[in-house]
């Protein structure tokens, strides 16, 4: 299995610091955004974690590119610790995928087809990061309860903020497993079917890769994910998993990518 990472997109929201360096590059605590997500993916048992990337944005690939002349002259000046920092990111087993035309989420995810084959594969968005590293493999479990079911993670957010998010219809089956009936983007509160709100984990069948080739320009005049999970619904049962706000953490703007830093610093030096 695959866990594929978009990570092409242009960082608007942290313009200007994003002309130059990727915003998936940007400093949590003591390491990249992408980092942690490429842990995150290695952490699931996936085969091989993807990265679909934008050509301009090279600083990924070298982050992740061995630096054998660094390392060496880091430990000549007794920088050890930083060293072996420098050696475990450059030696992570990722490969690259490109997405040379900003056309969506969904076009993001196709450019990887190649790589997916007819295997089923997670999602991980690179500005969503989840320190404990456990959130996929509880979705494969329960992937595996319901015959192999697309699996999403979903967050409770309060109802003044539904209408920011993709929110799912559906029923709770279990304790936190939700079967989902169908996913509502940006609904406003009064219509919105639920206060779950699509988080950015998913595991996805080869079905949705399928529907993907055939799905047409949405909103934003862009290939959405969300509407080839839509299609998919018509075929196969899809199950959400419930998570809370402790477990993973946003940095897709420059707000919480703040508060992101300051929560993980508090819990790391706590």
């Amino acid at each position: 299995m695959k866990a594929l990472i978009p990570a092409a997109g242009m960082g608007t929201r942290f313009l200007p610091a994003t002309k130059a360096v990727p915003k998936e590059m940007l400093l949590v605590v003591d390491r990249p955004v992408i980092q942690y997500v490429v842990e995150e993916g290695l952490a699931s048992g996936a085969d091989e974690v993807v990265i679909i990337n934008s050509r301009e944005k090279k600083a990924i690939e070298d982050h992740f590119a061995p630096d054998p002349q660094l390392e060496e002259t880091l430990v000549g000046r007794g920088k050890k610790a930083y060293a072996e920092a420098v050696h475990h990111a450059g030696n992570l087993p990722v490969s690259f995928v490109y997405q040379d035309e900003p056309l969506g989420l969904g076009h993001a995810v196709r450019c990887a087809a190649e790589k997916t084959g007819d295997e089923p594969f997670f999602v991980l968005l690179g500005d969503v990061i989840v320190p404990g590293n456990d959130m996929l493999n509880r979705m494969k479990a329960i992937s595996d309860e319901h015959n192999g079911a697309s699996v999403i993670a979903v967050l409770p957010v309060p109802d003044d903020q539904v209408s920011r998010f993709g929110v799912i219809d559906g029923v709770e089956v279990s304790e936190g497993v939700w079967k989902v009936n169908g996913l509502v983007e940006k609904p406003p509160v009064e219509e919105a079917p639920s206060n779950l709100t699509v988080f950015g984990r998913y595991l996805l069948s080869p079905r949705v890769m399928e529907l993907l080739a055939s799905v047409k320009p949405g909103a934003g005049n862009e290939i959405q994910l969300t509407d080839a999970l839509d299609a998919v619904l018509a075929e196969e049962e899809m199950y959400a998993m419930v998570i809370s706000d402790d477990e993973g953490f946003d940095t897709g703007t420059v707000a919480t990518w703040l508060d992101t830093n300051n929560r993980l610093y508090a819990r790391k030096n706590g």
